[in-house]
């Protein structure tokens, strides 16, 4: 070999060991100090490439390192893989590395616990993961996981999410998919333009890239960090989703094919239930009452019991078993109650959502989308909603489970986006009248009447599901917790489910309530409804201000004196307007021994600039200090 051969040898050989040598470290020490800030863990590399052979043959490759910093940084660490029937994983392993980047770990795929999916509360699922429990001995540490699987399922293309949530940095991350045959795509990318993300696209390929990016610190009453960090959707035209093909652009052909393929034939009820239900609304003209009847007949028959099997978990029980047995999950009742529906003679559809979270289908983007499904009844005025899981939900309502958010509804002509009830600000309202005495050893008497509507009667709904033992101790540690020495006599509930309120009626005593001296007695006025609630300050706000639920409070009490006091002057008005909501605080003399204490608070729901929440911050400081209101009453 030349001299100059040899030596471009010997050159090349050292390049590609330092290369390598700096893929292998993993030490703490290597992470950039910009990306141990405001973070838990720190993504050092994670790749995805998915080829998509053809419509029913996909392969999915990944690679993922993450250094775990703290014990709060352990959900960031990948230690499992899911499979089912139709995905069978070909590759799985998991190492672990200490702070030094030296391996101390070593797992296999046959060290690997095999487990069903899902919790003790599913009933049966064709679901499986395979994981690793393994528990840190000290922190900092990496894991560096990779698996491999192979799937005739191509109706979930895995999305790319780089950065996942607050507290996580990123070293790198890659998407990448293979499209050889070029079978037709479409793609959605989310907060790209705010980040550094690189991208290549075409027919036949999609690459994007992010590297180097910090954590985002939490901050209080900030937006869902899904709807600022990148995020790219991907679906295919034509899929295979558990041996049954589909093709769809957009939601009217996917709504289409859902009712064909998951729907179509599974509303089919023995002629005994038939008959049943055609007396139970036999004398009744208006298509609502029949619903109502039908609904209540459905929650007293039926209870919820998860259940993952069907189409990918998608198709629902069909109605004949679900009435045999008794139970469903959310599809299977759903279906149920539709099929009842139609004998009925009332037209309803079945209903995708995104449940628990706040979140849209997302109307511009066609795939396969939501988690939960509920039942839309159309009529001329409005659209009624129902939630079919619950056997306590009153008739229409629906509650911050599932209100206001785009959905979408299958109807046989296809599917259709539309938005559910919505609970906003002053319908979500408690009104609390209290009769309150004070005496004069500073304890207080009070019978209070308080009345619960919209999305304050779904926080209550369930108290009349709690032993009385249980209801005085939410009252006295949860409620009133600042009311020390409280002693609740007598607890009365109604949960009137047609008119949707809750109304709780309660006698109480409060020991040493005042403060008394021999010529004082100093009390504050807001007994009940005290809101002391004020946002954390931030030096420099980065995220967006939201405020997730609107509401009103309306107060009312009537304050009696102790024996032997007076009232003289009384606090003028106070009312504090902003952009965000409004307080109101006034005060009414009845006479020398007793006057009226009124209060009206309003929170207004919405999204609002970082640059408001200073404004915010100072709106509910002011509303705190005022709730603390102290009155100074005399002898005579």
């Amino acid at each position: 070999m030349k001299k100059s051969s040899y030596l471009a040898f010997i050159c090349l050989f050292f390049t590609f060991y330092i290369i390598k040598a700096q893929e292998t470290d993993y030490s703490y020490q290597s992470i950039p100090v910009n990306l141990l800030e405001n973070a838990n863990a720190v993504v050092r590399d994670n790749s995805i490439e998915i080829t998509i052979e053809d419509f029913d043959r996909m392969t999915v490759h990944i690679r993922e390192v993450v250094t775990v910093l703290n014990k709060l940084g352990n959900v960031d660490a990948r230690l499992v893989e899911g499979y089912d029937e139709d995905t069978k994983i070909t590759d799985l392993s998991v190492k672990v590395f200490d702070a030094n980047g030296t391996e101390i770990k070593k797992y296999k795929k046959r060290d690997f616990t095999d487990v069903s999916a899902v919790d003790g509360g599913t009933l049966y699922s064709d679901s499986r993961v395979k994981y690793i429990d393994y528990t840190p001995i000290s922190y900092p540490y990496t894991i560096v996981f990779e698996s491999e699987y192979k799937t005739s399922t191509t109706g979930f293309i895995p999305w790319w999410q780089p950065i996942n949530g607050y507290y996580v940095s990123v070293e790198k991350s890659s998407y990448k998919i293979n499209n050889p045959k070029k079978i037709p795509w479409r793609t959605k990318k989310t907060n790209f333009k705010d980040f550094a993300v690189k991208e290549l696209e075409n027919d036949s390929e999609i690459l994007f890239t992010l590297e180097n990016q910090p954590g985002y610190k939490q901050e209080n009453s900030a937006v869902h960090y899904r709807e600022i960090l990148p995020k790219a959707l991907i679906a295919l035209n034509n899929f295979y989703l558990k041996g049954v093909p589909g093709s769809y652009k957009n939601w009217q052909e996917f709504g289409l094919w859902m009712h064909s393929k998951l729907l179509n034939g599974r509303d089919a009820l023995d002629q005994s239930t038939v008959t049943i239900i055609k007396n139970l609304v036999k004398d009744i003209e208006d298509p609502i009452e029949k619903a109502k009847l039908v609904y209540q007949y459905m929650q007293n028959k039926t209870r919820y019991i998860s259940v993952q099997v069907g189409i990918g978990g998608w198709e629902p029980i069909a109605a004949k078993e679900v009435d045999r047995v008794g139970y469903g999950d959310c599809k299977g009742l759903t279906n149920y109650t539709k099929a009842l529906l139609n004998v009925a003679g009332v037209t309803s559809y079945y209903t995708v959502v995104y449940a628990d979270e706040k979140r849209d289908i997302d109307k511009d983007f066609t795939s396969i989308q939501g988690n939960h499904v509920i039942l839309n009844i159309p009529t001329k005025n409005k659209d009624v909603w129902l939630e079919c899981t619950s056997q306590d939900m009153p008739f229409g309502f629906l509650g911050d489970f599932t209100h206001d958010r785009n959905v979408l509804v299958v109807t046989p002509e296809g599917g259709v986006i539309k938005r559910t009830a919505s609970y906003k600000d002053e319908k979500n309202l408690q009104v609390t009248s209290a009769d309150i005495q004070l005496n004069k050893d500073g304890s207080l008497k009070a019978t209070l009447n308080i009345v619960s509507k919209g999305l304050q009667y779904d926080d209550k709904q369930n108290f009349d599901s709690y032993t009385n033992e249980e209801l005085i101790k939410i009252y006295k540690s949860n409620i009133w917790s600042y009311n020390n020495n409280t002693d609740i006599e007598s607890v009365k509930l109604k949960n009137d489910k047609k008119e949707i309120i809750f109304e709780e009626d309660i006698i109480l005593n409060v020991k040493n309530y005042a403060s008394t001296s021999q010529s004082e007695y100093l009390f504050r006025v807001n007994v009940f409804n005290r809101n002391n609630y004020v946002p954390k300050r931030y030096r420099k706000r980065k995220l967006p201000l939201k405020i997730y639920r609107g509401y009103k409070d309306e107060d009312t009490y009537k304050i009696t004196l102790p024996e032997n006091y007076v009232l003289s002057v009384l606090p003028s008005e106070k009312i504090i307007n902003s952009k965000f909501g409004t307080y109101k605080v006034s005060f009414t003399k009845i006479n020398e021994k007793s006057f009226i204490y009124n209060k009206t608070l309003i929170i207004k729901e919405g999204t609002y600039s970082k640059e408001d929440y200073k404004s915010y911050r100072t709106f509910r400081r002011s509303i705190a200090k005022y709730e603390n209101l102290r009155i100074a009453i005399n002898k005579n």
